[in-house]
């Protein structure tokens, strides 16, 4: 990049759309992310605070599927999505990613250390299982939610392959297949290009880092505010 930063960042915005493919990223990314968030942690607070054996079992096979690697499960993926006719669309790519077992793992490890008087307390008052969680659980977990924000974002924003299979037209485009494809883009590849784009891409995933570092921290360790 060195001096010639202004032309390299000229020449990437001549080439590329690249409001749009950001857009895309940050469309596909902050979906996934709220989505994510909402149907791990009520799934992972079902699963430990109540328990029953069949949930053990489901949970368990919840386990064992973490062990199968992503790369096998794209081809059945991408023809799922080809049946929902959802090739090309972004909702394909949003749509594998909310059910995250790792989430959900994450989610209930930070779930056992959640006193159970508390939701004894919101029974007696007469809250719901939804007012349980949403009024008395989700304010007390605030770091947790932080770590796994982080976590669910960097997953989804640097999510290559799927996109890779899924994605067929420049507009729907995401900053990781456009760097993939600055990359295979000439016989000559223009390193200057490519590293200016890459600290596009960076600049979103560093801003929430340093935002949300402290909470982060403190979630990796499962505390708990009152």
């Amino acid at each position: 990049m060195g001096n010639q930063f202004l032309v390299n960042l000229k020449s990437l915005f001549e080439g590329y759309n690249i409001p749009l493919i950001m857009w895309n990223s940050i469309k596909v990314t902050l979906i996934t992310v709220v989505l994510s968030l909402l149907v791990t942690s009520l799934a992972a607070f079902g699963f430990e605070k109540f328990k029953t054996r069949k949930s053990e079992i489901i949970y368990s096979i919840f386990l064992l599927f973490m062990m199968i690697p992503f790369a096998a499960l794209v081809i059945p993926l991408f023809k799922m999505m080809a049946g929902f006719h959802l090739v090309n669309q972004h909702l394909a790519l949003i749509l594998p990613s909310v059910s995250n077992l790792f989430l959900i793992f994450f989610f209930r490890q930070s779930f056992k250390s959640f006193p159970n008087e508390i939701i004894d307390s919101g029974r007696i008052e007469g809250a719901g299982s939804y007012g349980i969680f949403f009024r008395l659980v989700f304010p007390m977990m605030k770091s947790t939610y932080a770590a796994a924000t982080i976590y669910s974002f960097m997953n989804s924003w640097n999510s290559y392959l799927l996109p890779l299979i899924i994605l067929q037209t420049e507009d729907k485009y995401t900053m990781t297949l456009l760097i993939s494809g600055l990359s295979s883009a000439s016989y000559v590849a223009n390193y200057g290009v490519q590293m200016v784009a890459i600290v596009i891409a960076t600049i979103p995933t560093l801003i929430l880092f340093v935002a949300m570092q402290k909470s982060f921290v403190a979630g990796m360790t499962g505390s708990i505010k009152a």
